[in-house]
């Protein structure tokens, strides 16, 4: 079996089409969404159009909690332009999503942690900023195994896998649609990619384990950063045509 991963579409249209595009190349079984489909600065109503459709088993994240809430006020930029941007029906869609989900058995999908849509599975952030998670505060935050033997991660957009101890693959297969950003919780710190390529990953199921291959795609960033200009959010441009907050 061939699962591809894809996470944190942001939407990001553009990047999506072209991921889906190296995607049919690849000769995989299923499709799955780890979340965080639609809030940011492009195309959010066009991506749930273009998306929903195509029934691949998805899971909320953070952002589309965060949506849900449905008080604008109280949203960051992101959430509140996207809020303004979705139709009811679009709203109910992200509604009836899971926020975590179980398929073919043994793979596990959950945005964040089994326990957090915020927190960060395989990165940990100090008061220094963020660096990669130990092997123990991996362990810790996958929790005693209920069957699984794949858990496929998002959220912190930065593709990794960390093989537990008792022998399940913790896979984040990256960004389809943001390759950097900065927040202030627990502590101020951000992702770079360094790079602008849309991201995913695909598993495979071997006789005895999973394994899994990291993939990178071209697609035209230099419009969708225009399109952030166009949309009044200048601060999205080198995060999506760089993979860098600020260009050095």
């Amino acid at each position: 079996m061939r699962v591809a991963a894809i996470s944190d579409i942001h939407g990001n249209l553009p990047a999506l089409q072209a991921i889906l595009g190296h995607i049919r190349t690849q000769n995989v079984d299923l499709v799955v969404n780890l979340g965080d489909i639609a809030s940011g600065s492009l195309y959010p109503s066009q991506t749930g159009d273009f998306l929903s459709p195509l029934g691949y088993p998805t899971i909320k994240g953070n952002h589309e909690r965060q949506l849900l809430a449905g008080v604008v006020v109280n949203m960051g930029e992101s959430d509140a332009y996207t809020y303004r941007q979705l139709r009811q029906d679009q709203l109910e869609w992200i509604e009836n999503l899971p926020t975590s989900l179980r398929i073919a058995q043994d793979v596990l999908l959950v945005h964040g942690t089994p326990a957090s849509d915020l927190e960060y599975f395989l990165e940990t952030v100090t008061s220094d900023g963020c660096r990669q998670a130990t092997q123990q505060e991996v362990e810790a935050r996958a929790g005693t195994a209920d069957g699984e033997e794949l858990i496929l991660c998002g959220h912190t957009h930065i593709q990794r896998s960390v093989q537990l101890s008792d022998g399940r693959l913790v896979v984040n297969p990256g960004s389809v649609g943001l390759q950097a950003y900065s927040d202030v919780h627990p502590f101020p710190h951000k992702i770079e990619t360094g790079s602008p390529h849309a991201r995913y990953a695909i598993a495979t199921r071997l006789a005895t384990r999973w394994t899994v291959e990291f993939h990178s795609v071209e697609y035209d960033w230099a419009s969708a950063a225009d399109v952030c200009r166009v949309n009044g959010r200048p601060s999205w441009a080198t995060p999506v045509s760089a993979g860098l907050i600020n260009l050095r």
